[in-house]
């Protein structure tokens, strides 16, 4: 079958170890299931497999890809859960100290087939179509966790999100103005602030920039780059919900401002299944649909890893099938 993989770690040039081709048919073990992959979704993860970030030497070459949509063999249209737990685990899927993502052990969606554990597909939503629901498995669950499980806030409140044009970023931004909330974000450029000002920001700013008052919570995947500006900008009592930092660990912890203001810092990770099935819900109820900055069939793949390597995001970064097949 044709899939898109990593063939070794390579910390230094990620895209040299990128491959594309043949790899052998998975083999379907009792208790999983096969998808054929309609559409596939890029995430920073696979950016650092082929670092080879989160995953040993020898499982290499790994085929790439957490999320995807695709169709079951009697013809039910799902989306994959990437959190895969270890056996017997019962409750959160993201406590379990062993769980792995696709493409840590098991191979991923950017291929013609996935196979994976069949409590690892849900339903999809007949209003979506199979690129929108492949962007849901990992940035879009990961932006709804950090929302409306994480952070506390309350329609009417002000949410500020910290980088404006990538997956997890510009769903934070549908979500929260889809659910009544003030959005504020700050974007390194001009067109990265228009963008989210199109999905329905309420004010875009450049980073690092006074804000014209302190907000209720702050959405942060950046990390170094972003984190004492943060701190800096909530209320007394707010709150900064963490789920990554692309540019490495804060140099400054900001304990003193954290305590005196009594401010709180929660870290989330990914979602449950449980969470993904009432996202698709959300969209399905309310008509809103991701921002797919980039659609390209899988033979052009190079092309979205490139873009996602340079920061060029403008949204979420899909692959589909190839025309004819």
């Amino acid at each position: 079958m044709f899939a898109i993989y990593a063939a070794e770690p390579n910390q230094e040039n990620p895209l040299a170890s990128l491959r594309m081709g043949d790899r052998p048919d998975p083999e379907v073990p009792p208790g999983a299931a096969a998808v054929t992959v309609m559409a596939a979704s890029l995430n920073m993860h696979d950016l650092w497999t082929l670092r080879g970030v989160g995953i040993k030497r020898d499982q290499f070459p790994m085929i790439l890809g957490c999320d995807g949509a695709g169709v079951l063999a009697d013809g039910a249209e799902v989306v994959i859960y990437p959190v895969v737990t270890s056996p017997g685990w019962i409750g959160d899927e993201t406590l379990d100290p062993r769980r792995t993502l696709l493409t840590e052990k098991l191979p991923g969606t950017f291929a013609d087939t996935v196979v994976v554990p069949t409590r690892n597909v849900v339903p999809k939503p007949a209003s979506l179509t199979f690129p929108e629901a492949a962007c849901m498995g990992t940035a879009w669950l990961t932006a709804y966790r950090m929302l409306f499980v994480k952070s506390g806030l309350r329609p009417g409140q002000t949410m500020l999100v910290q980088g404006a044009s990538g997956g997890v970023s510009t769903a934070l931004v549908q979500l929260g103005r889809a659910a009544g909330m003030r959005v504020w974000v700050t974007g390194r450029t001009e067109a990265k602030r228009a963008l989210a000002h199109s999905l329905g920001a309420h004010q875009a700013f450049e980073p690092g920039a006074r804000l014209p008052e302190r907000v209720d919570a702050v959405f942060e995947t950046v990390g170094k780059a972003t984190w004492s500006h943060s701190a800096k900008s909530l209320k007394p009592g707010g709150i900064i919900v963490c789920s990554g930092a692309t540019s490495g660990d804060a140099d400054r912890a900001e304990l003193q401002r954290l305590f005196f203001l009594q401010l709180r810092m929660v870290g989330s990770t990914m979602g449950t299944r449980d969470e993904l099935r009432d996202l698709l819900a959300f969209l399905d109820i309310t008509g809103l649909r991701p921002q797919i900055g980039t659609e390209l069939p899988m033979s052009e793949a190079e092309h979205g890893f490139a873009a996602m390597l340079d920061g060029e995001t403008a949204g979420k970064i899909v692959f589909t099938l190839d025309p004819g097949k």
